[in-house]
């Protein structure tokens, strides 16, 4: 059923054994994804998380956009079984001969998250050292301006002074006289910038001294360094039970016999505020996966998105379920703050972009969020509205929207009642062949399939499971039936969506609440 998998400590290109968390529904986008990007093998889906080995290095892996929070694999076993009425030592000693497993094979995981650790610390510093000397260019290049715009300032003063016909020839003189001896010193103030450039080149000498350095330890602690190097750790165990061994014994009670029988194993000292170590355990009905956070932050947690809005890996699915081509034309009829936009033009760099609304402070933080992501060439906003967009028919590629729903992204529009409305407009401007992909509350997403079926939706919808969804229906609240009664005048406005051919349904998690991904296919009517 499942086998113990431990990493490894090889070459720096050797295969690493790591999993991912995601949010449910993300999980087939995710081994897609690392797949794709990373050429991974032995990829293994459960709810919630995947599992794969890769030979990519350590950046590349964290540059996973579906994925939720990366860890070193440690251990993949069958479940624990214990029952309500085994003895508390009992149950100890099967928790430790089940969870710790050997001493040296801790040791080796521990010595291949050093050189993780090291590897990540490197590529940090590569990139700020990148960024910093962007800055310093920036810099120059607009001292250099600044010294243009100078001399150009003094040469239009000394044409003045000589060519004045009321200026004697004393002051034409003098004015000669003050340009030939500012000349030398604008000469030089084109050169200011020689010494930045050499502090720039000593940086990146210095950086890549400290990247061989960091390397060639890592590659010591790796192969050569004994035992005593990774013991003395300081660590902390978060643990997570649920099914049937919840009511057998509590996630406290593991993390504190894992502890103990740790610090007997291996000499580490427990550290429940600043561990050097995190030890992540999560133990179910179906299986024991034992983990190393490899970094501090969530993946999902974008450097480039100054304000959230959608969430971020959510916003990725949407842009990959659109398969943007290079060159395309994609809009989003309601961009927001425009993280939708933002993680498809980070994705596809030969495409072009438009976000649209009709709310000035949601487009003041959307163009805030292109200017810091530096997509300013690529994506561009618009204020107008969703059911009227200003755009020539059959014009674009693609059509993203997240249609506002729920408190956090409540709206002044009745979606139910402008639904019609909208989506006639992103068929109008959607191209054959083209790409709709919209973001739905449960009930919006009955409602939509009312539209496109022409069926009357009562009090219960019912709505066709589909394999990726297994969603069997959805239900509606009295007090919403009466926005989702289609009249004679949308059922005739909802023929005109006979183009619009279903792909796929998927079901995401959003935190508190879930929405409905749909994705349709614009054909001949």
């Amino acid at each position: 059923m499942f086998s113990n998998i431990m990493p490894e400590v090889r070459s720096e290109d050797s295969v690493v054994r790591y999993y991912c968390t995601a949010g449910n529904g993300m999980e087939p986008l995710l081994v897609d994804e690392v797949k794709r990007k990373l050429s991974a093998q032995d990829v293994y889906q459960i709810p919630g998380k995947v599992l794969f080995s890769s030979s990519a290095t350590i950046h590349r892996v964290c540059d996973l956009k579906a994925a939720e929070r990366l860890f070193l694999l440690l251990k993949q076993d069958s479940p624990v079984r214990i029952s309500t009425h085994t003895s508390p030592a009992k149950t100890a000693s099967v928790l430790q001969s089940r969870l710790l497993g050997d001493r040296c094979q801790w040791i080796s995981a521990v010595r291949t998250w050093s050189r993780l650790q090291g590897e990540l610390a490197a590529s940090r510093n590569a990139v700020t050292a990148s960024t910093t000397q962007r800055n310093r260019e920036k810099g120059r290049g607009c001292e250099k301006q600044s010294g243009e715009g100078e001399k150009c300032l003094q040469e239009s003063r000394k044409r003045r002074h000589e060519f004045t016909s009321e200026e004697s020839d004393e002051k034409r003189r003098r004015g000669r006289e003050e340009s030939a001896r500012l000349s030398p010193d604008l000469e030089r103030a084109d050169d200011v910038s020689e010494p930045t450039k050499v502090c720039a080149d000593y940086s990146k000498i210095k950086l890549e001294q400290n990247v061989e350095s960091c390397s060639k330890n890592t590659d010591d602690l790796g192969k050569d360094a004994p035992l005593g190097s990774v013991e003395n750790v300081s660590f902390r165990i978060n643990c997570k039970c649920s099914g049937k061994l919840h009511r057998c014994i509590s996630a406290q009670e593991v993390s504190r016999v894992m502890g103990m029988g740790l610090s007997r194993l291996l000499g580490w000292k427990a550290d429940l505020k600043n561990p050097k170590l995190e030890i992540n355990v999560y133990l179910n009905d179906d299986y024991c996966l034992l983990g190393i956070p490899l970094t501090r932050l969530p993946l999902a947690n974008r450097s480039y998105l100054k304000t959230a809005g959608l969430r971020s890996t959510v916003a990725w699915a949407m842009a990959s379920l659109a398969h943007i081509e290079p060159g395309s034309c994609v809009v989003d009829p309601m961009c927001g703050v425009g993280t939708i936009l933002i993680e498809a033009a980070k994705e596809h760099m030969s495409a072009c972009f438009l976000g649209v609304d009709i709310d000035d402070g949601q487009l003041q933080k959307a163009d805030e969020n292109v200017v810091f992501a530096e997509l300013q060439s690529r994506v561009h906003l618009l204020k107008a509205s969703s059911t009227a967009l200003p755009l020539p028919s059959a014009s674009v590629d693609a059509v993203v929207c997240d249609l506002p729903f729920g408190r956090k992204f409540s709206t002044r529009t009745n979606m139910a009642e402008n639904l019609p409305v909208i989506l006639s407009e992103m068929e109008r401007v959607l191209r054959v062949g083209g790409t709709l992909v919209v973001l739905l509350s449960p009930q919006l997403s009955c409602l939509l399939k009312k539209l496109l079926s022409q069926t009357n939706c009562g009090p219960k919808c019912n709505v066709e499971a589909e394999p990726q969804t297994g969603i069997k229906s959805c239900l509606v609240s009295s007090s919403e039936q009466h926005n989702l009664q289609i009249t004679s005048s949308s059922s005739q406005e909802a023929s005109t969506f006979s183009s619009l051919r279903h792909q796929a349904t998927l079901r995401v998690s959003l935190g508190v609440i879930d929405g409905l991904i749909h994705k349709y296919i614009k054909t001949l009517d």
